[in-house]
Order: C-alpha cells, then sequence, then structure tokens
C-alpha cells in the first residue's frame, strides 16, 4: 500500500497571526471571576493543544505510540493513559478509536513520526486540535458541579481516576475524564465551549466558582 497521505503543519505562526483560545470571547463577555479564599471550584482552559484522533487495529497502534510517544494504548475501555508528568495522554473512546493529547508544538512533530512508523498499516490519523478544547475543572467541589451537570455518576468512588467516557454534559456531549486525584477534565467541541464555560459558572455559584487566570489565551 502506497503513502500518499500530506501532512501538513497547522498551526499558525505565532509571530505573525494572534491566535485566541476558544474561550477567549467568552472570557471577556462572561468575565472571569478571580477563584476566593472560600471558593470550593476552580474552572481553567488549556487552551492549545494538541488532539489526534487515532483509528485502526490497536496492536500495530500501541506498537507506534510506545515506540514514538512512550506510552501505550490504555488497557481497559472507557480509560486513559497519562504519561509521567502529566502532559500527554492517549484515551480510549471506541473499540478501534483513541483520543491523543499532547502540547500543541509537538503535534506536527508527533503526526509524522507515528505516520512513518505505522507506513502502510490500516490506520487513520486525524488532527482534530482546532476543534475543540480542554476545560478544567478542580477544587472539593468539583464533583458536586459535575453531578448538577451530567447524568453519569460522577462519584469519586465509581468515577475513579483513569476513568473517562464521552456523556451528555447539560444539552451538549462532551469527554468527561480523570486524570487525577484533584483535577476533571472536560474535551468539549469548540461551537460548544462558551455554552459550557457559562454553565459551569452558573452551576458553580454557589460553590464560590472562580477561574485560574493562569489559563493561556494565546500560545506561548
Amino acid at each position: 500500500m502506497s503513502n500518499s497521505v500530506h501532512v501538513y503543519d497547522a498551526r499558525a505562526d505565532h509571530a505573525t497571526v494572534t491566535a485566541e483560545s476558544p474561550l477567549a470571547y467568552s472570557f471577556q463577555r462572561s468575565g472571569m471571576p478571580a477563584p476566593g479564599e472560600e471558593g470550593r471550584a476552580v474552572v481553567s482552559e488549556r487552551a492549545f493543544l494538541g488532539h489526534l484522533i487515532l483509528r485502526g487495529g490497536a496492536i500495530v497502534l500501541d506498537e507506534a505510540l510506545r515506540e514514538v510517544l512512550g506510552i501505550g494504548l490504555p488497557g481497559r475501555p472507557n480509560s486513559l493513559t497519562v504519561d509521567a508528568d502529566g502532559q500527554r495522554s492517549v484515551q480510549w473512546l471506541s473499540p478501534d478509536e483513541w483520543l491523543l493529547i499532547v502540547p500543541g508544538d509537538e503535534i506536527f512533530g508527533l503526526e509524522t513520526r507515528l505516520r512513518a512508523h505505522l507506513g502502510g498499516s490500516h490506520v487513520a490519523i486525524v488532527d482534530v486540535s482546532a476543534g475543540q478544547t480542554l476545560i478544567e475543572l478542580s477544587g472539593e467541589a468539583a464533583h458536586e458541579v459535575l453531578m448538577k451537570s451530567t447524568v453519569y455518576d460522577v462519584d469519586p468512588h465509581a468515577f475513579t481516576v483513569g476513568k473517562g467516557v464521552t456523556t451528555l454534559f447539560a444539552k451538549t456531549n462532551v469527554i468527561l475524564r480523570r486524570p487525577d486525584e484533584a483535577r476533571w477534565e472536560l474535551i468539549v467541541r469548540r461551537s460548544f465551549a462558551d455554552y459550557v464555560y457559562r454553565w459551569l459558572l452558573d452551576a458553580g455559584e454557589e460553590y464560590g466558582i472562580g477561574v485560574a487566570r493562569e489559563s493561556r489565551h494565546e500560545p506561548q
């Protein structure tokens, strides 16, 4: 099988083009309330990450990821694998589909190396970085905010660390995951990011929810 796929670096030249995150307008319109001393929930955006959808056979993709990235596919459905420094992850989405998230400046080189390693294997790799963003929720009341927002059981004893699911959040679909004890992550389509952000501010108001100011609005 000949490899006729052309791979392009879709990230803008930040020296000449100003990039805005999916929530940039939301922060201006809805505000960014600072977390208070008694606040029990904090929301932030991890913008400009690299998102790749991987589809194909688990064995060949697992081997390629271990060789190129040093982490393999998660071993169970509805779970994710996170690397040692917490910056790269692979999540099971369906029997032959996974979501790979890495720092944004790595995405082009990573896709290129994966394609070279996979050669003529029957796989699909799609860069969806521009189409979605990652919203982080933390704090002792984080799961209470989620309980008001989704029908999925988010009790920490049921939704354990390392779990990730596609579910309904308010009136939209999100990928909900728990990478560690302190944080929850919502991966949201770009067109619904503002809606989810405003919903979180409203649902978390009684818990004194605030927005982490260190969230990046533009690539570094």
